[in-house]
């Protein structure tokens, strides 16, 4: 294997410490973070960490840029326009962002080249074309002297709180809707994975967003994430992580009673009946949960098979563990899957095997760290219970827990048996069966005979404990607004 050699632009990129972007202008500080590549475990860059200080600056800048119409105040024409060029630029240094992803979060460097960036700038289009569609209403009134209408304005300054395991497209998905509707931003990227978003700030700048209208801080969790949640500067907030840090920003947002949208943690289940076309189903259920290496939210971790192909599954999907090659996301030619994000995330999953052997979980493939350095955990595949905690915990890595089931009414039922409900799916060809399930499955997003399909025209979000808020279409720009009546005598 030879690793992709680092593109000119990549690596002045990383052996410059990377500073706050904050009103258009590079603010640096002391305070550094260390950059990680999971593949190495090594350390490969800094960034600037920001301070619960830098999070007022920030603010304050956001807050001027909102109030003197630098963004708002453009035409909504220009604003599409800014947009769409924004776009462009994703497009044009796809292979830039893609480097920097498959550096500090081990994903493939295809992959992230070929979607995790060219499905932003897709967003970036779709949302450049919402600027002149916000339309507003004149509302018939039982008064007749009386006019009424309504204004959907911006809701002004919005605190973004973006993911490690989609670092460019979790941005974009918050990002180009927010910026259509007439926002400015601060945007917290998880400090595992700052740099394409980073880069995503400069180009923005060149793309003509004003300065101040987009300020971009690294920094942790428990201080700049949390003082962001909190500031009474905000209006709105707009988190992708664990169920545990939502309902935190839930409390931290009573203060000023921001406006939340929140796409949270899951579990889904992944139903395959004994009619489904087994060629496509069983690939297709093994790609649900292990693509991205099982670090997606709509994971499908809980596959559910009925027991007249229960064996017959199980060892297709063991095969296809025991394929795949893994190694760092930069190696050439590309591996299957690359690193986990963490040391403490790849010993999180290890515990999570142990555990189900304890369980009496049989572990049919994988359960191992190969002998390299960087993050890996092999793809594991294993039976299981619903009570077992593999089951029941969301464990965002690379384990695909198998359930027999015998019945339709028993599987629904145990489908949505979890305090979750961003994602669900099935793979049957019976049709009477498919819009039964589609209706009665507790999940935000249901896919049939196929898996993670999603579009920017398209609302997806979650129920029950995976959240609320609706990010993508008309949804999202509903999110990103509020509406004012107007009453004229």
């Amino acid at each position: 294997m030879n690793q992709i050699a680092l593109l000119p632009e990549v690596q002045a990129f990383i052996d410059t410490v990377q500073p706050l972007r904050i009103g258009g202008a590079r603010v640096d500080s002391d305070a550094l973070l260390d950059v990680t590549n999971p593949s190495t475990g090594k350390v490969f860059s800094k960034v600037v960490l920001a301070q619960e200080s830098d999070v007022d600056v920030a603010v304050a800048a956001a807050h001027e840029a909102f109030e003197d119409g630098r963004w708002t105040g453009l035409t909504p024409h220009d604003r599409g326009r800014i947009l769409w060029r924004l776009a462009d630029l994703i497009e044009e240094r796809a292979a830039i962002f893609g480097q920097l992803d498959a550096l500090d979060n081990g994903k493939r460097y295809a992959a992230a080249r070929d979607a995790d960036a060219i499905w932003p700038a897709r967003h970036f289009r779709y949302f450049a074309g919402w600027p002149d569609k916000i339309e507003r209403a004149t509302i018939p009134v039982s008064t007749p002297d009386r006019l009424n209408y309504t204004r959907i304005e911006p809701v002004g300054v919005c605190g973004l709180i973006t993911p490690w395991n989609y670092p460019l497209l979790m941005a974009a998905w918050k990002l180009a809707p927010c910026l259509a509707a007439g926002n400015t931003v601060v945007l917290k990227p998880s400090e595992e994975t700052p740099l394409s978003v980073l880069y995503l700030a400069d180009l923005a700048l060149e793309a003509g967003l004003p300065p101040g209208v987009l300020n971009v801080i690294p920094g942790l969790g428990q201080d700049a994430g949390a003082a962001l949640a909190a500031h009474h500067g905000v209006a709105k907030v707009g988190f992708t992580g664990s169920t545990r840090t939502g309902q935190s920003i839930v409390t931290a947002s009573a203060g000023n009673l921001k406006k939340l949208s929140l796409e949270l943690g899951g579990k889904a289940a992944n139903i395959l009946f004994p009619d489904a076309d087994l060629e496509r189903a069983i690939p297709g259920a093994f790609w649900a949960n292990f693509g991205n290496n099982g670090q997606s939210c709509t994971a499908g971790a809980r596959l559910y098979v009925h027991e007249s192909i229960y064996q017959k599954v199980l060892e297709a999907l063991a095969g296809l563990a025991d394929g795949l090659n893994i190694g760092p996301g930069l190696d050439d030619p590309q591996h299957d899957l690359g690193p986990v994000i963490s040391e403490r995330q790849m010993n999180m999953i290890l515990g999570h095997v142990d555990g189900a052997r304890k369980d009496g979980a049989d572990v049919v493939a994988g359960g191992t760290r190969p002998d390299r350095d960087g993050w890996f955990v092999r793809p594991t595949v294993l039976t299981a219970t619903d009570a077992m905690t593999v089951a029941q915990q969301e464990v965002f890595g690379p384990i695909l827990a198998v359930l027999p089931f015998s019945d339709d009414a028993d599987v629904l039922d145990r489908a949505n048996a979890t305090d979750f409900g961003l994602a669900a799916g099935l793979w049957s060809q019976d049709i009477t069966r498919v819009r039964r399930f589609a209706d009665r499955l507790n999940a935000g997003t249901v896919w049939v005979n196929c898996w993670g399909e999603t579009d920017a025209a398209s609302p997806f979000g979650g129920m029950k404990l995976s959240g609320y808020g609706r990010e993508m279409g008309k949804d999202a720009i509903a999110l990103y607004s509020q509406t004012k009546s107007v009453w004229i005598a």
